[in-house]
């Protein structure tokens, strides 16, 4: 006789790893570009261009790119940037066991400093975290039958459970032009852009998933229109998509964590030769995990009556999905101009980044602390002064509800700012509002003694002889009608029948008339 298995796909992390690297340059003005008389702001993102994996460490190559807003009051144009890049190459310690594996690299700009060292020399450093994660797809092999199973029997039962059915990257690249509207002066050059990526929709299909989401856009540059020399532009480029996904079923549910690794902006011609006009390209990474959940029934214990038969076991541990939602919560504070900045006539862009400082789970429920980095453009009172940039900081504490979270369970949540809105409300007070998404999955950890092989041999005819052909048995508590046949070598069918009973269930002090089934072998 033969088990009969069935594999289920489940995945752990295996390795993980980070880096806390501080980048520190100067960098000199271009001769082209006039002195530096105060910053207004910067901004700074990360790009990773190699991942290797070497002798039980990770090489990450990339380079911090920054672009810096500065004023000269004594041009026409009195904002102007910088642009850089500050290249690093590091290695990152991993376990021997994930020497050969394919990590994936996440990065979060923790700071970034600009300063001015002298009118021609500009002072760059910042604080960048990377984060190293390898996880293994592996098979728990799990007996659910026997074959060839005549006189053999065998006790199952169903259990939920969570199987990823899908794990894989991929990349969605997003391809549009902006054309300014009559209103807007034409382009003469980019001082500084932001493009980002609003929560994005989600549908699985069979084979396949479509994608719905929004990019917000923002365009500072300088202009031919001479009375307005710093003009600025705000749209949003709705994108939608295809995306084959071989396995996928409308019955997942999906996991997908979309992220901008690439982005370009370019001044083009429009129609009528003159520049007013963007080529934009994105390229979003995609994280795709897809799971189902399954009931399979798995074998607990096997007996015969004319054979003995061991049962191997071993502990398996898998996981069950708790829930996954996508939980938005509105936030509102006021950021006042310090003392020391200009005051705001009008307000150009506000935008903002999501910091989770800690999540603490609780009975039923998990407690997330973070606070909304907010950065707002805007034009001054102050002539000399005439753009400049405030900071704040809007703290949140908000509840997800988990009915059945335990100390066990494995949870990720993972923030997105899906609306911002900033009003002015005087020239020295500002209005923010938030909505935030907290995109949450639980796991729950099932431990389960699963049969892994059996051991057959004969019985020991001796001591079946002895044991008496019929027995009277009185039931006791937590007796099962599968145990007290497995001891007498004999079936529940055979029981049921002889005591004419209707279904297997049993009580303390029912009475019971059992016939050893093992007579006939001898």
């Amino acid at each position: 006789m033969e088990l009969v298995k069935k594999n289920i796909h489940m995945n752990k992390l295996k390795c993980r790893s980070n880096l806390q690297l501080t980048l520190d340059d100067d960098f000199n003005v271009p001769d082209a570009k006039p002195d530096i008389e105060r910053i207004i702001t910067d901004q700074g993102e990360v790009r990773i261009t190699e991942v290797k994996g070497m002798n039980g460490k990770v090489s990450v190559k990339g380079s911090l790119m920054f672009n810096v807003l500065y004023l000269n009051s004594q041009y026409s144009r009195p904002v102007h940037n910088i642009s850089g890049e500050i290249p690093f190459d590091e290695l990152i310690n991993m376990e021997p066991t994930c020497a050969d594996d394919e990590p994936v690299i996440t990065w979060s700009l923790e700071d970034l400093s600009t300063e001015m060292i002298n009118s021609r020399k500009l002072g760059v450093k910042s604080i960048i975290r990377l984060d190293v994660a390898i996880d293994e797809l592996y098979d728990e092999e799990t007996a659910v039958s026997v074959e060839d199973e005549d006189g053999v029997e065998f006790l199952s039962k169903k259990i939920e459970l969570t199987d990823i059915a899908v794990e894989k990257r991929d990349t969605f690249r997003i391809k549009d032009d902006i054309l300014l509207p009559a209103n807007k002066g034409n382009i003469s050059s980019v001082l500084y852009y932001d493009i980002h990526l609003n929560y994005v929709e989600v549908r699985m299909l069979e084979d396949k998933f479509t994608i719905k989401g929004e990019l917000p856009v923002f365009i500072l540059y300088t202009s031919e229109d001479e009375e307005n020399p710093i003009q600025y532009y705000e749209t949003e480029i709705p994108f939608g998509g295809t995306i084959e996904c071989s396995g996928c079923t409308e019955e997942m549910i999906e996991d997908i964590t979309f992220s901008i690794i690439n982005k370009s902006l370019t001044v083009t011609p429009d129609g009528d030769g003159e520049e007013r006009a963007f080529d934009i390209e994105i390229i979003l990474d995609m994280n795709i995990r897809a799971y189902e959940v399954e009931e399979p029934e798995i074998l607990c214990d096997v007996y015969s009556p004319s054979k003995e038969i061991t049962p191997i076991y071993k502990e398996a541990v898998y996981e069950n999905l708790v829930i996954k939602n996508n939980s938005k919560y509105r936030i509102a504070d006021r950021i006042k101009i310090p003392g020391a900045l200009p005051r705001i006539l009008q307000i150009c862009y506000g935008k903002g980044n999501i910091k989770v400082d800690d999540i603490m789970p609780e009975e039923n429920r998990l407690l997330v602390e973070g606070v909304i980095e907010v950065e707002i453009l805007y034009i001054s009172e102050d002539d000399t002064v005439p753009f400049n940039s405030v900071r704040g900081a809007i703290p949140f504490a908000q509840t997800i509800e988990v009915k059945g979270l335990t100390h066990d369970s494995n949870y990720e949540v993972k923030p997105s700012l899906d609306q911002l809105s900033v009003m002015m409300l005087d020239s020295e007070e500002i209005e923010a509002k938030a909505t935030i998404s907290l995109n949450t999955i639980v796991f729950e950890k099932l431990k389960e003694n699963i049969i892994i092989d059996i051991e057959v041999a004969d019985v020991d005819l001796d001591k079946l002889q002895r044991m008496p052909g019929i027995v009277g048995y009185v039931v006791k508590a937590n007796d099962t009608l599968w145990d007290i046949a497995k001891k007498y070598y004999t079936t529940r069918d055979s029981i049921m029948a002889i005591n004419e009973m209707e279904n297997a269930d049993i009580k303390e002090g029912d009475k019971l008339i059992i016939q050893k089934k093992v007579d006939a072998i001898f």
